[in-house]
């Protein structure tokens, strides 16, 4: 099928999960108590060791990355239940794109991550967060980060569509992201982590969203805070969107080989 039905169907899909939302908004739940409770620990219980009120400026950014990558999760859940409770095997059946019915899941858990962003940013505002960037650097910065989403996205569904259920899919859908969004500068500078961590760090996606943020925002570092160096510090912006890229050029193939083999079966 062509590019235009791929869209054309994954536009009628995520019309389809976002009526879901609608009717049961108690999924949500997740995606806004989990920035409000990240907030309240990390900018009340570890941000007066961390420097105050400047930490929290600094936090914002690296709490909207880690967000967003563990919404991946919600992608892992939701498509594996549509696969285990037979309603993919209808779509199966149907003239339509196999790109679309990943498509469609992707695009309409933007929804979720949009939901998170306002409610972590309000927080921000809550806690004493500003912005000191213009307008149309706020905007491009939100851009990049829901691109980003949509990209992590791609993830959730290639671990949908690997698990054999839909417990084993949440499980599978959280276990990466503790590592990915932990050993990263998120939370403190890459700078301070010992060894391989630190290259690890440095490179690691999360940071450059989380740099990518606190840049287009213009929030600068505590006091104190060694700054992390090197290429992708220096250029988080332009990182962060080729490692955005670059997953949506690995993991959706995959998805869509899955689902064609899956379909086969």
């Amino acid at each position: 099928m062509s590019i235009t039905s791929s869209i054309r169907d994954g536009g009628v899909i995520a019309a389809r999960n976002f009526t879901n939302v609608r009717r049961t908004p108690g999924a949500l739940v997740t995606g806004i108590a989990q920035p409000v409770i990240f907030v309240l620990i990390l900018a009340f219980v570890f941000g007066g060791a961390l420097g105050g009120s400047q930490y929290r400026e600094f936090l914002i950014g690296g709490l909207l990355a880690q967000t967003l990558t563990f919404n991946s999760s919600f992608t892992a859940v939701y498509l594996a239940k549509d696969l285990h409770q037979g309603l993919v095997d209808r779509f199966r059946v149907l003239p339509m794109s196999r790109v679309g019915v990943i498509l469609g899941r992707t695009w309409s858990d933007l929804i979720t991550s949009v939901i998170s962003m306002a409610v972590l940013v309000l927080c921000g505002l809550l806690i004493g967060w500003r912005t000191s960037a213009d307008p149309f650097s706020i905007a491009l910065t939100f851009l990049l980060l829901l691109f980003y989403a949509f990209a992590i996205a791609w993830i959730g569904a290639v671990v949908a569509l690997t698990a054999r259920s839909v417990e084993v899919a949440q499980s599978l859908g959280l276990l990466w992201l503790f590592p990915v969004c932990f050993i990263s500068g998120a939370f403190v500078s890459a700078d301070v982590l010992p060894g391989p961590l630190r290259t690890v760090a440095e490179w690691n996606p999360v940071t450059a969203v989380a740099t990518a943020a606190r840049d287009g925002f213009g929030n600068t570092s505590p006091a104190g805070f060694t700054a992390a160096g090197g290429w992708p510090a220096d250029h988080a912006a332009l990182y962060a969107l080729l490692c955005s890229v670059a997953i949506i050029a690995v993991f959706a193939p995959i998805a869509v080989w899955q689902y064609r083999r899956i379909s086969k079966r």
